[in-house]
């Protein structure tokens, strides 16, 4: 899921000609954001007798020392959250939901800081930063508001028509052990965690140590809007070294990332029979449809491929289109690509900043270079551009890509798509199934009903229907997650929410046992309990 820039090889395709241009530069740099205050603001109560540091894609240079946790600084964390997690489970509900929505004003009032601090650690364009703090503001209101329903106890139907009344309570898990990614260092940290204090659990994370400092800053204005400290720990250090500890000692695992390293960690959690939620890869497929407004789909086709320089798990990397409007759509969509503007600024005005490392550029080049080696067509971008960040990759469309091909089947998260032909609605719908990955779609189409014809027919978590991937991912009273390879769990709605409680039934039993009574022996209360049961179905009684 990562690469690293490798050097221009002769004969790349259009190398050199793209006319893609760096964004205007804003007067903020890294020292200005980054300073010894802040980073001793948040890595203040973050255990580590080590020291390590992160670095920011847009020029490489580190950006701050920070301290690294080990084996032992991970129990020690589980230690005092378990501690704080018995008091906070005592709070009542509508208090831990007042934390989420002080939060939620505090993150739209002071996101100019968190937008700073997730360029620099993403290399993102800013608009793409603000995703993430939309994506925390609508998870941070919609449990803030709904966690009371969700948590409430509900009553059903007993045993026995009024003799058995019973109760549905949950309860939290206890200390959620969360282990969150480098590509959205705010949503995919704090934003999965918030349901889980809200239902009265610890968290103890481990961010990803190059994106740290965002998720840091959010649990900073956590604890100012209300949070204990303790409730929420976070540790740092190498994914192989500290991951499988917070694993180790967790009640429940929460996992975003790549679906090789989240096996190991269901396997760790199966060990312990704690639960888990994975979210993992995706090569995630766009079918246009012959019916489809080609100029929509086309700017559709450059926010669902190139939003964080295709470092998201749900983006598109393969574009199915209806041969009958292949060429117009695709010159339409190329013309979009070769015009979008890559830059390093810290303001509003790029449409792409880069990829987040040397590993992620590696994977992108390699690619790219051997699709055009095995005859595949660059039809825009193909080429590093290291005159305006060491990781940046012009946003790419490959044509003529085949199945022998890594691009074909390989998640390269990174801004490139492969454009692809069909002929009928069945083929499409096959070739865009005809994967181990089940995350997201997206289906363009003038015609609703056969939008959702089509959507109910692909195996995917999440469709859209005339977008890429947001209005799904953004409708958070809905369910999202994966399919297939893709993961397990789904964050969001009552599912995102419920997942962090262990459900507990109550079942209170009056007047009559049940069990033979009333002078019955054991045969006449079968006869009896028969006999009720056919009634019970007769009335429908559930």
């Amino acid at each position: 899921m990562t690469d690293a820039h490798a050097p221009e090889k002769p004969g790349t395709a259009q190398a050199g000609t793209n006319p893609l241009a760096p964004a205007p530069e804003g007067a903020r740099t890294a020292a200005d954001v980054v300073t010894p205050e802040l980073v001793a603001q948040l890595t203040k109560g973050v255990a580590g007798s080590g020291r390590t540091a992160n670095h920011t894609p847009f020029t490489g240079e580190k950006l701050a020392d920070l301290p690294e946790s080990t084996p032992e600084d991970v129990a020690k964390a589980f230690e005092l959250a378990r501690a704080a997690q018995a008091v906070w489970e005592q709070t009542p509900v509508r208090q831990r939901a007042a934390v989420l929505l002080r939060f939620h004003d505090l993150v739209l009032e002071r996101q100019a800081e968190v937008l700073d601090l997730i360029q620099l650690e993403t290399g993102k364009a800013r608009l793409h930063a603000h995703e993430e703090v939309q994506a925390v503001a609508v998870a941070a209101r919609h449990y803030g508001r709904k966690a009371p329903a969700y948590l409430r106890p509900k009553r059903h139907a007993g045993a026995m028509p009024t003799l058995t009344k019973v109760t549905e309570r949950r309860h939290p898990r206890g200390v959620v052990g969360q282990i969150a990614p480098w590509n959205y260092p705010l949503e995919l940290s704090v934003g999965d965690a918030l349901p889980a204090f809200a239902a009265g659990n610890a968290v103890v994370m481990k961010p990803d140590t190059e994106t740290c400092l965002t998720a840091l800053w959010a649990r900073d204005l956590l604890i100012e809007a209300g949070l204990p400290a303790d409730v929420f720990q976070v540790v740092l250090g190498d994914g192989p070294v500290i991951g499988p500890e917070v694993v180790r000692h967790a009640d429940y695992v929460s996992f975003t990332g790549s679906t090789r390293t989240g096996r190991e960690v269901a396997l760790g959690a199966a060990a312990r029979l704690v639960g888990v939620s994975l979210e993992l890869g995706g090569k995630n497929a766009m079918l246009v449809l012959e019916d489809a407004d080609i100029e929509k789909a086309a700017a559709g086709a450059v926010r669902a491929c190139f939003s964080s320089a295709g470092q998201l798990c749900i983006s598109i990397e393969r574009l199915y289109v209806h041969e009958s409007i292949a060429d117009a759509f695709l010159e339409r969509f190329a013309a979009r690509t070769k015009a979008m503007r890559l830059g390093t600024s810290l303001a509003y005005g790029a449409d792409m900043g880069s990829l987040v490392g040397e590993r992620q550029l590696e994977t992108v080049t390699r690619h790219v270079e051997e699709a055009v080696a095995k005859g595949a067509k660059v039809v825009a971008g193909g080429v590093a551009r290291p005159d305006i960040g060491p990781y940046f990759f012009e946003p790419t469309i490959l044509d003529g890509v085949a199945t022998d091909m890594s691009v074909c089947a390989e998640e390269t998260f990174g801004p490139v798509v492969s454009v692809y032909r069909f002929t009928s609605e069945d083929e499409a719908i096959e070739r865009a199934n005809a994967t181990a990955y089940g995350l997201n779609s997206s289906v363009w189409t003038r015609n609703g009903r056969r939008g959702h014809e089509v959507a109910a027919r692909l195996r995917t978590g999440t469709v859209n229907i005339n977008e890429g991937y947001a209005p799904a991912y953004g409708s958070v009273q809905s369910p999202m997650g994966g399919m297939k390879d893709s993961g397990l769990g789904r964050r969001h709605g009552s599912e995102g929410i419920l997942k962090y409680t262990e459900a507990q039934t109550v079942a209170h039993q009056r007047v009559l046992p049940m069990a033979p009574a009333l002078g019955m022996d054991d045969e006449k209360y079968a006869q009896f309990m028969s006999r009720s049961l056919r009634l019970m179905k007769a009335f429908r009684f559930r």
